[in-house]
């Protein structure tokens, strides 16, 4: 029954997004705002053929990752690197400017200091996937709007890391347990540095040789030119 059950609401899904997306792509309002539409009626607060919410969580963020596997395939590294001025002036503007106007009104609304300011500077925070997948839809990504843009928002990814940091240290804990939110924080740091290190340690060399098999499959397409040769 289960089996059944993944491949009805898998149906339902697919479904959804044939009859929505389409539509609201002829209404200009985009396919992000197609796919928000089709979850909104099929969802526990719409029609109800999906009740289980938590159930499709993992359909959710599957999505998400093959967007932005899309959307990286398309970015030029070259591109990336030229849009640092935008990226940490921009992004730090915009993140300080938005961050202390929300975390005034958290303040306002009651809030603690550490908590209005960690609520302020996470409200600050866009959604990556949204933004690129509606700029990519629109063309504008390589635009320079757009260029500046999606700076702004790969800030925003780096400052989330941080911001994750802080919050063990806002949990109000024993006195006995002073030291747990500090671990929570050494934890985060140290699962990104792992990270870092697997990605320039052990990613690279493994794409290296799938590289070096030639394989059209697996590997790129060769870049090798008389006038860079350099880059073979």
């Amino acid at each position: 029954m289960a089996e059944h059950s993944f491949l009805l609401d898998a149906a339902i899904y697919l479904l959804a997004a044939i009859v929505f997306v389409p539509t609201a792509a002829r209404l200009g309002l985009g396919p992000v705002i197609g796919y928000l539409i089709a979850g909104c009626v099929i969802g526990p607060f719409g029609i109800g053929l999906i009740r289980d919410v938590d159930a499709i969580f993992g359909f959710a963020e599957f999505g998400v990752v093959l967007m932005l596997f899309v959307i990286g395939l398309e970015l030029d590294p070259e591109r990336l690197w030229g849009m640092r001025r935008s990226v940490f002036a921009g992004g730090a503007l915009q993140m300080v400017a938005c961050g202390t106007v929300l975390t005034a009104g958290a303040l306002l609304a009651g809030l603690s200091a550490p908590a209005a300011s960690l609520a302020g500077f996470s409200l600050a925070l866009s959604s990556t996937a949204i933004a690129v997948q509606t700029m990519a839809d629109r063309r504008v990504l390589t635009a320079p709007m757009g260029r500046a843009a999606f700076g702004v928002l790969l800030f925003q990814d780096l400052a989330a890391i941080p911001l994750i940091g802080i919050v063990p240290l806002l949990s109000a804990a024993p006195a006995a347990e002073a030291s747990s939110p500090w671990l929570g924080v050494a934890k985060v740091a140290a699962a990104v540095v792992a990270v870092v290190a697997a990605g320039r340690f052990a990613v690279r060399p493994v794409l290296r040789a799938v590289a070096r098999t030639h394989l059209r499959d697996v590997s790129p397409p060769s870049r090798c030119s008389s006038s860079s040769p350099r880059r073979c």
